[in-house]
């Protein structure tokens, strides 16, 4: 096999069927395409049985990340591609990108992508141009979406889409830590000047952090991926000033997000931020910027969090 395609499923069964078609490849490639149902409930399964040229296989909702392990486990191709059940492949994108790794003896094919809301363009997704592939995994600079490239099986076998405490409902970010941990390893990359993906944002069935709880959870996920990510550069003498100021592009906003359901943790996030780099300084305007010059960052997260609980008393008392 050339390529295969591995597509993860929960209740997508009115996007999956453009992503399954999407994947087929009439320019002589052999295409597998895998697709893992995650326990859907609203016919996927019955759905999958009457599509020809897969393979399926079904889990009991453990998640993106199993299904995809699982997936790759039985992926025959010489490159793998990941799809998720709601976007759609570019047509021709696979011969155009197959072709560009063989030619270069690549690891990763990467490309730009177009952002649709539900079926309208909103816009494209150029791929940026960056000379340090790991500065630009930790927030640099856009680094396009992972199902728009294409990766070398060998290169990517040891790197697994991993899980966390945070379940299938929480929105991992097994995908980021892919992608940086594929960073780490250093590939030669090749650059395909064409968008190879078109992703969806919409509203239809797509609940990313349903509760506060949700989204504190899939925050500190977030976290501890940085936190490893920059221990093991640390080890290996690559954490540079760039990459830490990379960092910072993507760990201050999560740091704010953290202190919105946890202070304590917030504030030791923001500590060790200090100590990452000593030259940080919050950039916030307004009342925001003012409480944290003013205050510091646990006192005024602290004042934001009384100012939220008051507004949602006076939203509730308005509302009876």
């Amino acid at each position: 096999m050339d390529i295969t395609i591995i597509i993860p499923a929960y209740n997508r069964i009115w996007a999956l069927p453009r992503a399954i078609e999407s994947c087929k490849d009439d320019s002589g490639l052999a295409v597998q395409v895998i697709v893992v149902d995650d326990g859907s409930t609203d016919g996927t399964w019955e759905m999958l049985n009457k599509t020809t040229g897969i393979e399926i296989y079904r889990q009991q909702h453990w998640g993106k990340p199993w299904a995809v392990n699982y997936a790759f486990d039985r992926a025959k191709g010489k490159y793998i591609k990941f799809l998720d059940s709601d976007d759609w492949l570019v047509k021709g994108s696979l011969r155009k990108e197959f072709d560009l790794a063989e030619r270069e003896t690549a690891d990763v094919v990467v490309a730009g992508y177009h952002i649709y809301k539900d079926d309208q363009l909103i816009r494209t997704q150029e791929w940026v141009l960056c000379d340090d592939f790991i500065a630009q995994n930790l927030g640099e600079c856009d680094s396009s979406h992972y199902s728009a490239f294409l990766f070398r099986k060998d290169f990517i076998k040891d790197i697994p889409h991993r899980t966390s405490f945070a379940s299938a409902d929480f929105a991992s970010r097994d995908d980021r830590c892919f992608m940086l941990e594929v960073a780490l390893k250093e590939p030669k990359i090749a650059i395909s000047n064409e968008p190879a993906l078109c992703h969806t944002h919409h509203t239809k069935g797509r609940l990313q952090f349903p509760t506060r709880l949700a989204a504190g959870c899939t925050n500190y996920q977030h976290l501890l991926i940085y936190q490893n990510i920059i221990h093991q550069l640390r080890e290996s003498n690559r954490l540079t000033q760039r990459r830490i100021d990379a960092s910072m592009y993507f760990l201050w906003p999560i740091c704010y997000l953290i202190a919105k359901s946890d202070i304590e943790t917030a504030t030791r996030t923001f500590n060790w931020l200090k100590e990452l780099n000593p030259h940080f300084k919050i950039s916030q305007d307004g009342f925001l910027g003012f409480l944290y010059r003013k205050m510091g960052f646990k006192n005024a997260s602290i004042v934001l969090e009384i100012r939220r609980k008051a507004k949602s008393i006076l939203k509730m008392k308005i509302t009876k």
